[in-house]
């Protein structure tokens, strides 16, 4: 359940909105761009952003290196131009406030869901995130922001819990949230972007990971519910 104050603390972008190139007035000139844009995700999700060349986003794109230049000035450009498309897509559910009636357990089980899942799609884009984020220091800082609001987010609702008496009043709600947060974070890194998940399917993976994380996050915090207790 969103609240005012979670509005107010919207994870900030992935990109610079001032930096995406320029926006067509006409229809034609946008299903270029769009089309640009689209086959820049191809080339980047191949061929890693440092290898990815121009050449390869026209042909890609079927149109010609004057086209791009309409819309975009550089490499670095169409990419966060392709990140901003992706942005909403990809977005990394925090935990909502939980209200006392809500059933936190469910909260937590069902904001995990989202993030696998949201992970799972974007797989190869996720991986080239990490590569971008190693040799743009400006594009760390922004993923380093966006992280660290949903960390904020996290721990408001395990303060909440606290306050309500059904989590652990000994934990540190900003540790416990970065610690959970991470946790998560790198079993979708591992699954998803690596291809660790054996013979599995995509979505027994994500089954399986919500039930691991969600039981990881209850225990850690001390909360109980009966589908997850031990037998």
């Amino acid at each position: 359940m969103s609240s005012e104050s979670d509005t107010a603390s919207a994870p900030p972008d992935l990109v610079d909105p001032t930096k995406l190139g320029v926006q067509p007035q006409t229809a034609r000139g946008q299903r270029t761009r769009n089309a640009l844009i689209a086959a820049a995700r191809t080339v980047f999700e191949r061929d890693g952003y440092v290898d990815s060349r121009l050449v390869d986003i026209v042909a890609e794109a079927k149109c010609s290196i004057g086209s791009f230049y309409t819309w975009f000035d550089s490499k670095e450009e169409v990419f966060a131009a392709v990140l901003h498309e992706a942005q909403s897509e990809m977005l990394h559910p925090g935990t909502n406030r939980i209200e006392t009636s809500d059933d936190p357990v469910a909260i937590i089980d069902a904001s995990n869901r989202a993030y696998f899942e949201a992970y799972r799609r974007n797989a190869r884009l996720n991986l080239l995130l990490q590569q971008v984020s190693a040799v743009d220091p400006r594009f760390r800082e922004m993923r380093r922001a966006r992280a660290s609001a949903f960390v904020t987010r996290n721990a408001r609702a395990i303060a909440d819990l606290q306050a309500r008496g059904v989590a652990d009043r000994a934990v540190d709600p900003e540790m416990a949230a970065k610690a959970l947060s991470g946790m998560v974070s790198r079993l979708a890194y591992e699954v998803f972007a690596l291809g660790d998940h054996g013979p599995q399917s995509d979505q027994e993976s994500v089954d399986d990971l919500v039930g691991t994380a969600t039981r990881l996050w209850t225990n850690a915090l001390g909360l109980t519910a009966p589908e997850l207790r031990a037998d």
